[in-house]
């Protein structure tokens, strides 16, 4: 008998057999050949140090695998447009089934995405608007009213019975011109009558009005007498006056003057006003039917800053007092300059603020004044002062120009501002004046999640039972949508949140909010760390979220570090010993409870055989304090803090208490705004105490280190400088006469003229992403075949580029200005990254500590204030242990260093505590409490003291 190939349905129940995936000889990346088996339908968390191959196992094997599977269901016609994926480095993988990766990379950088669009729940918002809420006047703020022609009927039978009555249609509103033609035309219709301004005038050959002055004309369609018997007649002519006048129809009784407007459209009958009948798009910021035409649709402007424009009162115009003029020089611009100075009797060496006001004026927003000056000898210069002025002239070269350069050039002068048409709401005015229970859809794109959810509660109840029947359906998906958003920890987002300020973790618990709602089965979920950024107490959760994706029949891969998550798990796979090619072997895996039992550097630090020692004393400080008050940007409530200098200070809470608009946005612009004359306004604050006491600032976040694949580690941290000088004075090179630059990819010369030194070259895809490859001519080296022929050691310039940190640590030894920083890179966790490693390959914590590096390997002063925000994203708690010793050795020197936290083993080592909250969003914003860990942990209404309680 013969046996074919499983495969269709025979695979499948091979598959459904099968409780768990099988991968045999994962060789991938650092991997070393390792096997394992994933238990199917259950939570799996990889942990192991950072560089132990968690990604490579998860992301570049089996989501790998699965997404090469997928593309294999492709017809080869389309195939070809996408190109073949490469199998990853594995001998097979058995049960897998179809696979779907939540990673950190974070939504989009469009303005226009906001939380309330990647969850679709703004779509439905504008569907309810559409269908089942209520216009009002932007002019007077009443219900807009619309009626149809039967109910139209019969208000005029009611109203008019036995009257005389005049039925018009307006044709001309409020505008100018003569309208010869449009009366002729009218004529020739068969209508005698027309009502100009107010006066009925007989239609005659010729008839014309004044072509500058505002009309409006109407026709009489016809004159009757209401009553019963006229009825059909009064029906007839109704139809004509609306189809003539676009669904507008006036109503005037014969011998007085006020008329009655009735309208098809919604329709204010006081200010004559109506609006179009509205559909989801005129909701919408991304729609020319509903975005704000000021801001189109983005919520905020560029507006000339005149505190940028005149940076310093003291100064002259020579001296650049009036900054976009730079320096006196002979042009078109400085002769009117000169002009308006004779004028008004000040000179270039008057200081600006002894400019007279009314000169000043006529600079910076223009004049309406004519006059006639004799600058020399030779010259009368003629000025019209009704100029632009400086301010009008940067908006109109900032809106105009198609030069990018004097774009920036100009917006060098600008700050980003509410828009004052739509009031930050986006939308157009007619858009926000449609109402349901008293709220338009700007208002509750603005409420936190948890305010939205609560007002949706007890809507339907405040609805007419037409308008409940239509949003019945509507609001059950924004209720089942948003209660999925809660259940992950977001509930202090807004739906207008730009999608570009969301955290890693934010960006993708939405994309698992999102997941859960779809409530597919049988699928491979893997996740990156879905953990960062919230807080311990919001952790179970995600728990149960992740657990409920689980229960439903899905496999959920969570590559980890937290120590609840894997706990909580259903299998523990601990990959390691070490990192990079000391790492990549399966060190570990079980139940949490027999994981616990083992031997491994994590499951040690699970059973507390290690842990991250509570320091014995803490630093007082240098003393002196660092003090800002009445900060209240976003939802802080006047905030007062004091950070002492000289210590490691955490700033805690949970998520959306407000610690980044703190720290990020308010302290951090400030001590910016001090040392470097920075233009980025910090949020609205009282007062700061001892600038004096610091001498610079420096943010360490976590954004990549360059948006190219050409920027990477060793170019960032300035390392790859020095190596190119080593190999620019070998023998070899000065025979050949080659010099630094020689070794540079950027730079034409040494580089491979294919890829211009990228290693990959592009292939547009038309419809599709572009898709990178390996460049053909040099093979991924980068470099030219000489080039490559100059050896160090051994070793090439790209041998250096594709050697890992702790590698190159080793090998450049003996040379200390490179062994400096590559040491400091090491110490912060980083020695299994390469040199050459792409920068948008990195996460944002390896982006973070790239640059801590960075900082590190500099002199510091002892002054200096270091803010990092959440610097263990990504770390194994070994890693944590080097990352706190390095922190350390910074503040030992008398520096100050602030870190924004949730990790427990970094709060509970600070030596100072700003805890916020006590919630998110608008029930956030305040400080619950100040001290040392000790004294926090006695706290009863902090959750930081809660679990800092357990930890001390």
């Amino acid at each position: 008998m013969t046996e074919y190939p499983a495969s269709g349905l025979a695979a499948y129940e091979q598959i459904k057999e099968k409780d768990y995936i099988e991968v045999i000889g994962a060789r991938e990346h650092n991997l070393k050949n390792i096997d394992l088996q994933i238990p199917r339908n259950k939570m799996v968390v990889i942990t192991g140090i950072s560089g132990s191959g968690k990604s490579s196992l998860a992301f570049d094997t089996i989501y790998a695998e699965g997404q090469r599977r997928y593309m294999e269901t492709f017809t080869s016609y389309a195939r070809q447009f996408i190109g073949e994926m490469e199998r990853p480095e594995v001998e097979k993988i058995n049960g897998l089934s179809p696979v779907i990766s939540i990673e950190q990379k974070t939504t989009g950088r469009n303005p226009r995405s906001t939380v309330g669009t990647i969850t679709e729940v703004y779509d439905f918002m504008r569907l309810l608007y559409a269908r089942a809420s209520e216009a009002y006047s932007y002019a007077t703020g009443k219900r807009m009213v619309k009626y149809t022609e039967e109910q139209m009927k019969e208000q005029i039978m009611g109203e008019y019975d036995g009257r005389k009555i005049l039925l018009l249609a307006p044709l001309v509103r409020g505008r100018k011109g003569h309208y010869r033609e449009l009366f002729e035309q009218t004529r020739k219709q068969g209508y005698a009558k027309v009502r100009v301004d107010g006066e009925i005038l007989d239609l005659v050959p010729g008839l014309k009005v004044d072509r500058y002055k505002v009309h409006d004309i109407e026709v009489v369609i016809d004159r009757i007498k209401v009553s019963e018997d006229r009825a059909a007649r009064l029906n007839t002519s109704l139809q004509a006056a609306l189809k003539m006048g676009n669904g507008l129809v006036f109503i005037m009784e014969h011998g007085k003057e006020n008329v009655r407007t009735f309208s098809r459209n919604l329709m204010d009958p006081d200010a004559g006003i109506s609006y179009e009948e509205p559909s989801p798009n005129s909701f919408s910021f991304n729609s020319p039917y509903g975005a704000c035409p000021n801001c189109n649709g983005l919520g905020q402007i560029n507006r000339v800053d005149l505190g940028k424009v005149v940076p310093d009162e003291e100064r002259s115009i020579n001296e650049g007092g009036i900054a976009p003029l730079g320096e006196p020089r002979k042009n078109t611009t400085f002769n009117q300059l000169r002009a308006i100075a004779k004028k008004y009797k000040f000179s270039f060496n008057t200081p600006v603020k002894d400019i007279p006001k009314e000169a000043l004026e006529v600079i910076l927003h223009g004049g309406d004044k004519s006059f006639k000056v004799k600058v020399n000898d030779y010259n009368d210069y003629s000025y019209d002062l009704a100029q632009e002025g400086i301010a009008n002239m940067l908006s109109r070269w900032y809106d105009d120009t198609s030069s990018e350069k004097i774009r920036r050039w100009a917006e060098e002068f600008m700050t980003i501002d509410t828009c004052p048409d739509c009031n930050g709401y986006r939308l157009k005015q007619e858009s926000l004046h449609f109402k349901v229970s008293d709220k338009h859809i700007g208002e509750l794109a603005e409420m936190d999640l948890t305010m939205l959810r609560d007002w949706m509660e007890g809507l339907e109840a405040q609805m007419s039972e037409r308008q409940a029947l239509i949003a019945r359906d509507i609001l059950k998906e924004i209720r089942l949508r948003l209660g999925f958003l809660l259940h992950v920890g977001l509930d202090y987002l807004s739906l207008n949140r730009p999608a570009r300020t969301l955290s890693g973790g934010e960006a993708q618990r939405i994309r698992l909010a999102t997941q859960i709602g779809s409530q597919l089965t049988g699928i491979t979920y893997i996740l990156d760390e879905p953990s960062i950024g919230l807080h311990q107490r919001d952790n179970q959760r995600l728990i149960e979220a992740l657990r409920e994706l689980s229960d439903i029949g899905n496999t959920v891969i969570v590559v980890e570090h937290d120590k609840d998550i894997m706990l909580a798990a259903d299998y523990v796979i601990d990959l390691g010993p070490g990192a990079g090619k000391h790492g990549g072997e399966l060190v570990g895996a079980g139940t949490p409870e027999e994981f616990i039992k083992g031997h491994t550097l994590t499951s040690d630090y699970l059973n507390n055989t290690r842990q991250i020692e509570v320091p014995k004393v803490r630093r007082k400080g240098t003393g002196e304090v660092f003090e800002l008050k009445g900060a209240e940007g976003n939802n802080l409530k006047k905030v007062n803090v004091k950070i002492p200098l000289g210590t490691l200070t955490c700033v805690t809470g949970v998520s959306g208490s407000g610690k980044s608009t703190l720290i990020n946005e308010t302290l951090y612009p400030i001590l910016r705004q001090h040392f470097y004359k920075s233009l980025k306004p910090p949020m609205p604050y009282k007062s700061v105490k001892g600038l004096e006491k610091l001498d610079k600032v420096i943010e360490i976040d976590q954004s990549p280190i360059g948006r190219t694949p050409r920027s990477n580690p060793a170019t960032y941290t300035g390392v790859f400088t020095d190596i190119r000088k080593i190999f620019s004075e070998l023998p070899e090179s000065k025979i050949r006469g080659y010099k630094p630059g020689r070794f540079s990819f950027n730079v034409k010369g040494g580089r491979c003229e294919t890829c211009k030194g990228s290693g990959m070259r592009v292939i547009e895809m038309n419809f599709l992403p572009d898709v990178h490859v390996e460049c053909e001519t040099c093979m991924g080296r980068r470099y030219n075949r000489e080039t490559l022929e100059v050896l160090y050691k051994g070793k090439s310039i790209n041998d250096v580029l594709n050697m890992t940190v702790e590698e190159a640590a080793e090998f450049f030894e003996p040379v200390p200005n490179i062994f400096r920083k590559l040491r400091t890179l090491r110490e912060v966790g980083l020695g299994y990254i390469t040199l050459g490693q792409q920068a948008t390959t990195l996460s944002g914590g390896e982006a973070q500590r790239v640059k801590l590096a960075e900082e590190l390997a500099k002199r510091d002063t002892g002054n200096t204030i270091y803010i990092l925000d959440e610097p263990t994203t990504g770390l194994h708690f070994e890693d944590i242990r080097h990352l706190l010793r390095v922190i350390n050795k910074l503040v030992d020197k008398g520096n100050t260093v602030i870190i924004i936290e949730h990790n427990m083993d970094v709060i509970k080592v600070a030596d100072h505590i700003i805890d916020m909250g006590p919630e998110g969003g608008h029930r956030g914003g305040t400080v619950v409490c100040t001290g040392t860990p000790e004294q926090v942990a006695k706290k009863k209404d902090s959750y930081t003291g809660l679990f800092l309680k357990q930890e001390l």
